[in-house]
């Protein structure tokens, strides 16, 4: 017997039907996965939150053992505060005189360069900044 072509046709169709039906659930569990990961909020708030945070050099992070610098977490959001405020003015290096301390801020990278206690403030000239910020 010599099979009808339409036979093949239907046989064809149904192959795309499983295929379809196969991309189908895979584009169902992505989807169910998505949903289960975090929300978009709070994707976006980590951004925010990861770009907005100071970070420390490591010879910033050594000045501030050596000089005996302890900053508390209202210290931390002061200069966070400070460090937006520059760059809301276009500021590039800046001088953070907060307290009795100062903190040379690279404000495009958020990264403190080096931390001054006091006594190494004393007679002391700050170069290459563009800006300086009270806090």
């Amino acid at each position: 017997m010599i099979p009808q072509i339409g036979s093949f046709g239907d046989a064809f169709k149904s192959v795309e039907n499983v295929q379809n039906q196969g991309q189908l659930q895979q584009i169902q569990q992505q989807a169910s996965r998505a949903a289960e990961a975090a929300p978009f909020e709070t994707v976006l708030q980590q951004a925010v939150d990861k770009t907005s945070s100071l970070k420390f050099s490591a010879h910033a992070q050594e000045r501030l053992a050596l000089r005996n610098i302890n900053l508390s977490a209202q210290d931390l959001d002061r200069m966070n505060n400070a460090v937006s405020k520059a760059a809301s003015k276009g500021a590039k290096q800046s001088l953070l005189v907060m307290d009795k301390q100062a903190f040379i801020v690279s404000v495009p990278n958020r990264t403190v360069i080096t931390a001054l206690d006091e006594g190494s403030m004393k007679e002391n000239v700050f170069t290459n900044i563009d800006s300086a910020v009270i806090v």
